[in-house]
C-alpha cells in the first residue's frame, strides 16, 4: 500500500495543505499575517496560506521519524541570517512558530506527544496522512495517462 515516502514532497505538502484549509479544524492564531517565520528574516511570508503550508510540512517531516521536538523542528526550518560583510550563518527559525503550528496539528489529533519527549505522529493522523498520498499518487497516474493519450494523438496526427 502507498503512503507518504511514495509522494514527491512539494505534491504531498501542497496536496495536505489544502486539505487542511479546507476542512477549517485547525486553529490559526490571528497573528499569522504579520508574524515573521525567524528573526533572520526581513519580512512576514508573502502567501496567506503559509501557516497550512508549514503544518502540512511539519506533519510529514514527523511522519518520516519517530519523535521530533520543537528545537529540531526551528532548526529544520531555519536558514542563512545575512549578517552584513560578514559570512551567513544558519540561525533558527521562530520556536513560537513550530509550537502553535504542532499544538493545532494536536488538537486535530494528527500528532501526539511522545512519552520519551517531542512529538509523534498519531494512529489517526498517519491514516489521514496516507489516504493524502494515495489520493496524489492517483492524480499523478490519470495526469501521466493524459499526457501519454496527448502524445498519442500528436503522433497520429504526424503520421498523416
Amino acid at each position: 500500500m502507498p503512503n507518504v515516502r511514495d509522494v514527491d514532497a512539494a505534491v504531498f505538502i501542497n496536496a495536505y495543505a489544502q486539505h487542511l484549509k479546507r476542512s477549517g479544524k485547525i486553529e490559526v492564531p490571528t497573528w499569522v499575517d504579520i508574524v515573521k517565520t525567524g528573526a533572520y528574516k526581513e519580512q512576514a511570508p508573502y502567501d496567506p496560506d503559509w501557516f497550512y503550508i508549514r503544518a502540512a510540512a511539519l506533519a510529514r517531516h514527523i511522519y518520516l521519524r519517530k519523535a521530533v521536538g520543537i528545537g529540531a523542528l526551528t532548526k529544520l526550518h531555519g536558514g542563512a541570517a545575512n549578517r552584513g560583510y560578514r559570512p551567513s550563518h544558519h540561525s533558527p527559525a521562530s520556536g513560537s512558530v513550530q509550537r502553535k503550528v504542532v499544538q493545532g496539528l494536536e488538537g486535530i489529533n494528527v500528532l501526539e506527544k511522545d512519552p520519551k519527549g517531542g512529538r509523534r505522529i498519531s494512529q489517526d493522523g498517519m491514516r489521514d496522512l496516507d489516504r493524502i498520498a494515495v489520493a496524489c499518487l492517483e492524480a499523478q497516474r490519470e495526469e501521466e495517462e493524459e499526457d501519454e493519450e496527448e502524445e498519442e494523438e500528436e503522433d497520429e496526427e504526424d503520421d498523416e
